[in-house]
């Protein structure tokens, strides 16, 4: 799980993050709070508060916390989790969770088919075996594919945790967090996930799709969440982060790489009024996707929809997709973006998206041009204005129309945010964000 105290780049930097934020705001943590949400101490009684992004539009995000007694849980394993879910129905719930969940304690090979060897799969479905032309899909349930199709449903069943509608869930300590879990936010209103650490679910069973690009690839499932048709949705503390499986230490087979991972979050098919705050998102290749479909059969249904926010938040060490947008208003504010060399870009510009970012940090490494944090995937006008990058002020669309001219971005999102609490000033985002975000910081 990453780490819950003030990054060392800060604090190199600052001499401390209790001295720097107390001049500027007061502590992080009494801001968060005070940000948030509610009188109580309970973390499980605590609300979204009034104008804290698109989650608060209309009838706001109140999570479970008008549960009785007798629907509040303190949940310590996969199995106690997945039983406190599907206990009470709809009715308002709170579910506490205590040290750390692990959902494939027992390895992969728990889920594997009887018969299923991933080197007779190799070896039947190797491009000089198998060629690039053909896919998989037609291969009998007793072939090496089917076999793999067999154990990834398996593990599919396992990992996936469908959450009710008025629920909260809330980490209990410094310490309380989940490994190899994917949230499902399904066709439900009003769920609250915050202070808890997510190591992203690895995929033990991924596809090798010989026509998927030139060379074939690798392809992977489970989101560690997933925001699908679903409203008023509050992400707040949390820690995203591939812990320890990262992309960096994957092997590859036939020249590409094995990739067991998908994103971080997902908000897709007509989900909204969404806030995800003071979160920390790192050590990811594809994050955040906000519309998962060009297509028009999907546009339908996202069209007026994917309304989200996201502020005062942490992407550090990411590859891309913080978020990669179609369709909705996503207003961004007040974040920081901490890019490695391995950086491709930060905001994805997809099919009608109408993206806000505003009062955000971002610091690049040497060598990495701001003209990278936009990438244009479709011609889609954004607002993009009072943004530092390295300490400086910088119009993000004109730096990246310089040196990309053949990807040219248009300005004028077409809306102005107006769900937004405290604006803090963009210069003083690192400092406030990395001593802020992430979970282990509220109770």
């Amino acid at each position: 799980m990453a780490t819950q105290v003030c990054h060392a780049r800060v604090i190199a930097a600052l001499a401390g993050c209790t001295a720097l934020v107390l001049s500027v705001t007061g502590t992080a943590s009494a801001r968060a709070d005070a940000h948030a949400r509610s009188s109580s101490r309970d973390l499980g009684r605590q609300v979204l508060a009034a104008n804290d992004g698109w989650a608060s539009y209309g009838t706001g995000t109140t999570g479970g916390s008008a549960a009785d007694a007798a629907h509040v849980y303190t949940v310590t394993d996969w199995a106690g989790f997945k039983a406190a879910l599907a206990a009470g129905g709809t009715a308002p719930k709170i579910i506490k969770v205590k040290g750390v969940i692990d959902a494939v304690a027992e390895g992969c090979d728990a889920f594997a088919a009887p018969g299923y060897d991933f080197d007779a799969y190799l070896a039947a479905y190797a491009p000089e075996t198998w060629g690039l032309d053909t896919d998989l899909s037609a291969e009998p349930d007793d072939s090496p594919e089917g076999l793999r199709r067999a154990s990834a449903a398996a593990q599919d069943t396992a990992i996936k945790a469908n959450i009710p509608a008025n629920t909260t869930i809330v980490g209990i300590g410094k310490n309380a967090g989940f490994k190899g879990v994917s949230l499902q936010i399904k066709a439900v209103d009003n769920v609250i996930i915050r202070n808890l650490a997510f190591e992203s679910p690895i995929d033990c069973f991924p596809q090798w799709d010989p026509t998927d690009g030139t060379n074939g690839n690798w392809n992977s499932e489970y989101d560690t969440a997933v925001v699908y048709g679903s409203t008023h949705v509050w992400l707040d503390h949390n820690t995203f982060t591939d812990g320890s499986h990262p992309d960096s230490a994957a092997p590859t087979y036939f020249g590409m790489l094995y990739q067991q991972h998908d994103g971080e979050l997902d908000i897709v098919r007509g989900a909204d009024y969404v806030t995800a705050s003071w979160n920390v998102f790192t050590e990811h290749d594809k994050t955040i996707l906000i519309g998962n479909s060009d297509s028009e059969s999907t546009a339908v249904g996202d069209r007026g929809h994917l309304k989200v926010t996201f502020h005062h938040n942490e992407f550090s060490n990411l590859v891309e997709r913080a978020p990669r947008v179609r369709f909705g208003q996503v207003d961004s504010y007040n974040n920081h973006f901490v890019a490695d060399d391995a950086f491709s870009y930060s905001f994805g510009i997809g099919k009608e998206s109408q993206l806000v970012a505003q009062h955000n940090a971002f610091t690049l490494p040497t060598g990495v041009s701001a003209a990278k944090v936009l990438k244009r995937w479709s011609v889609a006008p954004l607002t993009a204005d009072h943004n530092y990058v390295n300490g400086r002020l910088t119009d993000l669309i004109a730096v990246h129309n310089a040196e990309i001219p053949a990807e040219t971005l248009e300005s004028g999102a077409g809306w102005t945010p107006t769900l937004r609490t405290k604006v803090d000033p963009a210069k003083a985002v690192p400092r406030i964000v990395d001593c802020g975000a992430g979970a282990g910081r509220l109770g």
